[in-house]
């Protein structure tokens, strides 16, 4: 790993001196001052003693909405007024209400080109949509990229587009996107799904009709196992109420809609008429990211923001899913981490960069919180924010893995700053010596973890982030993640770290460069 550097160029101005100084980061950021002293009032005592109240019984698995979910939300907000610690909101409130709401699953029909066809059956929306649309166009696999567009010399605003899964070859048979014959991204259906919805999306679209016989029945066992079992769907008020259309279709209706569908590859406007009737009924839920901050000395309108998400599961068939780990351990660490800050600023030290702290809500209904934060309301602006440090998961071992205990899982320091990730590097090295694991970012990995925390809505605004995690074990979502197998002396060290990253982040000079594109 190469060896991060900053120079600062003094000029000494005694003795006839020019010598260059080479000062470590940390040094950089403040000069004399050992961050060491403030990173010790992180203790595994105090962190024991949160999470022992945080993840216990009477918080009842902090489910999003839940009346457990209102103490989780009202303890924090406590921790922060004791500290001192003002809350991010100009208004004094630690609360930044998110709108979410539960969907039922739509019920009814749509009819195309004259035959009429059941939500659940021949067709699968998980959303309400109602109308009727004749402008429809094949935009065959829906993809575009630098030097590729399904979507060239069509216009697609307010209309249906019609899109079939897969992707484009050359008549010797390589792939188009990649030139070879590797598969690319768009063969990746978990991950590739979501991107043809959002630049149909980005191109005006009224909605999307989505054909992928491969995939079909994982849209129509899920459209199941939710209507048996009951289940409610929670999302973000704005996103359920809006008009997109999204519809997953069978082999028979895309050859209603487009005869031969396998074997068009040309995009062109159909000659077809759909007409859509699926209706449901939302309930309203409360919830509430929490937010404070420390303002920064010197840049007060840049901001490191320090993340973790603040609800868990609930409970499940009588027993309560107390999140100890998940994610208990990073919420005090972030607790631990803001008392840290404080005593600095309280002597004067506080940090040149504002640092805001952010609980986040129903990150386990679909990283909602961190959604509403990112794309509908951020506090702070989005261009302003130099990092996003997310902490999910830091109390545990993961039984999987072997070596040292004292390690950490780090996920995306280097996805779009390369001087995040050899900062990171840096500061460990010269203080926690943790042992850094990168397993988990591997583009290839198949748990995608990556895109799986509160991390993720930064960084897809291309925001520099670091996602630290201990990995999964037994107790994971399950009751059995309770405080009392957590690792406290590795708490400590990992929330330490995160304490340190921050310092050197919000005091270094100049704010991160972003030299990498977002994926």
């Amino acid at each position: 790993m190469k060896k991060l550097l900053f120079v600062a160029l003094g000029l000494s101005m005694a003795c006839n001196s020019s010598q260059k100084t080479v000062l470590t980061p940390i040094e950089e950021a403040k000069p004399n001052l050992d961050p060491t002293t403030y990173m010790e009032t992180i203790t595994e005592e105090e962190l024991k003693e949160h999470l022992y109240i945080y993840a216990s019984d009477e918080f009842e698995g902090r489910d999003t909405g839940k009346p457990g979910h209102q103490k989780a939300v009202e303890y924090l907000r406590a921790a922060y007024q004791e500290l001192g610690i003002p809350a991010a909101k100009s208004d004094g409130d630690y609360f930044q209400y998110v709108p979410l709401s539960i969907a039922k699953l739509p019920m009814g029909n749509i009819t195309i080109n004259g035959k009429t066809y059941t939500n659940g059956n021949e067709i699968v929306s998980f959303t309400p949509a109602e109308g009727t649309f004749d402008n429809i166009v094949f935009v065959n696999n829906g993809i575009e990229e630098e030097n590729y567009s399904d979507y060239d010399g069509l216009n697609v605003e307010g209309k249906i587009v019609f899109i079939k899964g897969g992707e484009p070859k050359n008549s010797d048979g390589t792939y188009v996107i990649s030139g070879t014959t590797e598969k690319s991204v768009w063969s990746n259906f978990s991950e590739s799904y979501g991107k043809r919805i959002e630049i149909a999306q980005s191109k005006g679209a009224q909605g999307v009709f989505y054909y992928d016989q491969d995939n079909y029945s994982r849209f129509q066992n899920r459209f199941e196992k939710i209507k048996n079992s009951a289940q409610d769907r929670m999302g973000l008020k704005d996103d359920q109420n809006n008009s997109f259309v999204n519809v997953v279709v069978d082999a028979a209706v895309a050859n209603n809609i487009l005869k031969n569908i396998a074997q068009e590859n040309s995009p062109k406007v159909l000659d077809a008429t759909i007409a859509i009737n699926l209706e449901n009924s939302n309930e309203d839920v409360l919830s509430q990211n929490v937010v404070a901050i420390i303002k920064g000395s010197e840049k007060p309108n840049e901001y490191i923001v320090i993340s973790s998400h603040l609800d868990h599961v609930g409970i499940e068939d009588g027993e309560i899913y107390n999140g100890a780990d998940d994610d208990g351990s990073g919420t005090v660490g972030m607790l631990e981490i803001a008392e840290a800050f404080k005593k600095a600023a309280d002597e004067g030290n506080g940090p040149k960069r504002s640092i805001v702290f952010l609980h986040v809500t129903a990150e386990e209904k679909g990283l909602l919180g961190s959604k509403y934060y990112t794309d509908h309301d951020p506090i702070f602006p989005l261009s302003e924010t130099v990092a996003n440090l997310n902490i999910d998961m830091i109390g545990r071992i993961d039984p999987k893995r072997s070596g040292d205990r004292n390690y950490l899982y780090l996920i995306g320091s280097d996805k779009l700053s390369t001087e995040l990730h050899e900062l990171s590097e840096e500061v460990n090295k010269k203080y926690t010596n943790i042992e850094f694991d990168y397993t988990y970012n591997d583009e290839n990995d198949p748990n995608r973890f990556y895109y799986r925390s509160d991390h993720y809505n930064f960084a897809k605004n291309n925001i520099p982030i670091i996602f630290y995690f201990n990995g999964t074990h037994d107790d994971y979502h399950r009751p059995g993640d309770t405080p009392d197998k957590i690792n406290y002396d590795l708490l400590e060290n990992r929330s330490r770290l995160v304490f340190l990253t921050a310092w050197e982040v919000a005091n270094r000079a100049n704010r991160l460069i972003v030299d990498k594109a977002a994926k």
